[in-house]
Parts: structure tokens; sequence; C-alpha cells
């Protein structure tokens, strides 16, 4: 990675590293460092190991506060909606975390910008390395910027779907996904799918897969809907 490109990351997230080394390796994903063999511990899983950690004693924190009469069992299945993989690939994106991975060229030419898993691993790994640069109250910072803040919205996108159709029911109207548009090669595939209320379509997103565009055009649905209210 290049200085520009890592002092533009830098500059999106507020935080100057005094190591650059650790977002480098932060943003090196296994296909990359396997690719132009570099030692395993190179690669961003150990970061990410560490990150996964550091996340999870922050937001239980914060879940803890924020719920006082809640049991044990509640706390858990809130924390599980906001640090699971679909969550952290979401605040991933806002933050284009995507552009500034260094992937495999067959990982990179198969949509590993996109994916998911490639994306939430990559949010833990950062959250690793602006620990290890700048302690806990920067990984707390940070967190608190990335994740948590708007995280009622953000988890939404956990069960977006499940969410919608309560809405629908709830004010006595039918609910359909409808796919628009499907694109590209078998290994590299692009669906568009619209949300229908009562047959008027209200809004579209795109998808690897037809589930993730349902699941990201209900989230969508489910703003535009709060938004009105």
């Amino acid at each position: 990675m290049n200085q520009e490109k890592r002092m533009e990351f830098e500059k999106r997230i507020g935080y100057s590293f005094k190591d650059p080394e650790l977002l480098v390796t932060a943003l090196t994903h296994s296909s990359y460092s396997n690719e132009i063999r570099l030692k395993k511990q190179e690669c961003n899983e150990r970061l990410e190991f560490l990150g996964e950690a550091v996340l999870e004693l922050i937001s239980s924190e914060q879940i803890f506060r924020n719920h006082p009469d809640q049991p044990e069992g509640d706390l858990t299945r809130i924390r599980a909606s906001y640090v699971c993989e679909p969550t952290l690939a979401l605040c991933a994106r806002e933050i284009c975390l995507g552009d500034y991975l260094q992937l495999g060229r067959g990982e990179d030419r198969t949509g590993g910008r996109e994916r998911d898993s490639i994306l939430s691993d990559a949010m833990e790994a950062t959250i690793g390395a602006v620990y290890m640069d700048g302690g806990f109250e920067s990984a707390q910072r940070y967190v608190e910027e990335f994740i948590l803040k708007d995280i009622e919205k953000k988890s939404l996108f956990y069960d977006s779907k499940t969410y919608l159709q309560e809405i629908v029911q709830r004010d006595l109207k039918k609910l359909e996904y409808v796919l628009l548009k499907e694109e590209g090669p078998d290994h590299n595939k692009s669906f568009e799918v619209g949300v229908l209320i009562d047959g008027k379509q209200l809004t579209t997103a795109v998808g690897r897969t037809k589930k993730k565009a349902e699941q990201a055009a209900a989230y969508e649905a489910i703003l535009l809907l709060e938004d009105k209210k």
C-alpha cells in the first residue's frame, strides 16, 4: 500500500498511526499475502482476532450501561446484532474500507472488496490496529464513531426482512420482493431487487446474492418508512 492511499484512509477515519505498518497489516487480506509470499503473520488475521475481543468489550460495556434492566440473555442477543457480520460489513462500507484492502488478484476479480466476510474481518482488524497503536481509549473512540454510532439503525440490517414484514403486516399491507436485474458471470454476479408494498415499488438495492440484495432493500425500506413517521 502506498503512502498516499494509507494517509487517505487515516484522514477518512480521523486517526493517524504512529506505526503505519499496523494499518497496512490490518488492510492486508490473506489472499494478497499468500500471492506475494509474505509471512503468515503479515496478513490481517491476527489483528482481526484482537479487534474482535476489543469490540466485544467496548460494545458489551455500552449495552450494559444502556440497558440496565435487561437480563444477561437479552444483552447477549443485542450484542450479537451489533457485532454480527452484516452489521460490521455495513459499517465498513460507510468508511469505504473495501477500497483500501490489499487483495489477491483472484479475490479482487471475484468481488472480494464487497464480500461481507472480508469487510467485517477487516473492520475488526482495523480496531485491533488502532488498539495496538493508540491504546484502549483510541480504540474506544474509533468503535464508538464508526460502529456504535446510530447502531440501533445499523443493527436493523441484521434482521431487516423480518422487521419490515412486521411493519407491513401491522398496516395490513402486502410485501413482495422482485428481482429487477441480474448481471455478471457466475463467479461474480450482481442482483438488483425491489421492495414492493401493495404493488408499489418503494426501494431497490444491489447485492452479490438475491438474499443480500433483498436484505439491503428491506433495510432501505425500513429507514424510509420510519422517516415518514
